[in-house]
């Protein structure tokens, strides 16, 4: 089995360079990449000497979980962005759940560009909780570093200097998140949340 490097249906996007998304795409196709590779050496060592090659095997496995989460990240990151902007419905289910959570959408949203403003690279992902029906917001290490194990992901912001550097330095994040949220398509991000929760 291999994976194939999917493709979006990209508006140009307000203060988001095409540069910049062509740049981030072909980082996203390198994941892809990568994935289909260790997955294909694992099973050559494995058919050519499984005990003898157990440790490399072993190292590969561990390697997979960045390749394969940098993948699948990425596409949750360019599917928020695919249509062109649509704003979030305030009386939606989403917007019912951010309040109980945050107070008001505006709490909400203020929360989501606080912690994306955490100094590192990364990502601010949005979780649903369906066991304690509720939403959690957190910081993400690397790909595979850091994720709430198990929750459903609603939306992913990718704060790793990739997905920004084109257009912005890194003192210039603050502005890079803004124009992600200018960008955002919510629609996306309510069918992720209706999916799992109602």
């Amino acid at each position: 089995m291999t994976y194939e490097p999917r493709t979006f249906n990209l508006p140009e996007l307000k203060n988001i360079s095409a540069e910049q998304i062509k740049v981030h795409l072909g980082l996203y196709e390198g994941y892809v990449k990568h994935t289909n590779v260790i997955m294909e050496k694992i099973a050559k060592l494995k058919e050519e000497d499984a005990e003898g090659n157990a440790y490399i095997i072993a190292e590969l496995r561990r390697r997979l979980g960045f390749e394969f989460d940098g993948m699948r990240m990425h596409e949750y990151y360019f599917e928020q962005l695919e249509d062109g902007r649509a704003d979030a419905a305030t009386d939606s289910p989403l917007a019912g759940a951010a309040t109980e959570k945050y107070g008001s959408w505006d709490g909400f949203t203020a929360h989501l560009r606080e912690v994306a403003g955490t100094r590192g690279i990364g990502w601010t992902v949005l979780y649903y909780d369906p066991s304690r029906k509720t939403l959690h917001t957190a910081w993400v290490g690397d790909h595979e570093l850091g994720q709430l194990a198990g929750l459903p992901i609603l939306l992913a912001i990718d704060m790793w200097e990739h997905a920004y550097m084109v257009d912005y330095v890194p003192a210039e994040k603050k502005s890079y998140v803004e124009a992600f949220l200018e960008n955002l398509n919510w629609d996306v991000v309510e069918r992720r949340f209706v999916n799992v929760a109602v």
